[in-house]
């Protein structure tokens, strides 16, 4: 079993900033790609940013040059620093990880979910 606990949302201002973490614990033996993605209501989810392993990244036009991805791996977490944030940034941010699992391996990788934590930018 692996969980995803997501923290670091909230309430901020247009142009502020928030730093959203999410650390992945349990039967790991590895993780490979991990992300974050972002549901408004009344939208369909969205990719945000996702990571490699090795570190390469990628990321949604709309937030380019304002987020960054990051992650460490000898801690199973990732990170998404929110510069500049915009009101339509608003939305459910929930993190994701693609992983090896004891419990599971020869299965092939299980893309797991964290919970979800509001960030919600207003003045």
């Amino acid at each position: 079993q692996v969980q995803l606990v997501e923290s670091g949302g909230g309430l901020v201002q247009p142009g502020g900033s928030l730093r959203l973490s999410c650390a992945a614990s349990g039967s790991i033996f590895s993780i490979n790609a991990m992300g974050w993605y972002r549901q408004a209501p009344g939208k369909e989810r969205e990719l945000v940013a996702g990571i490699t392993s090795g570190g390469s990244t990628n990321y949604a036009d709309s937030v380019k040059g304002r987020f960054t991805i990051s992650r460490d791996n000898a801690k199973n977490t990732v990170y998404l620093q929110m510069n500049s944030l915009k009101p339509e940034d608003t939305a459910v941010y929930y993190c994701s990880a693609d992983v090896d699992s004891y419990n599971t391996r020869g299965l092939g990788t299980f893309r797991y979910w964290g919970q979800g934590t509001q960030v919600t930018v207003s003045s």
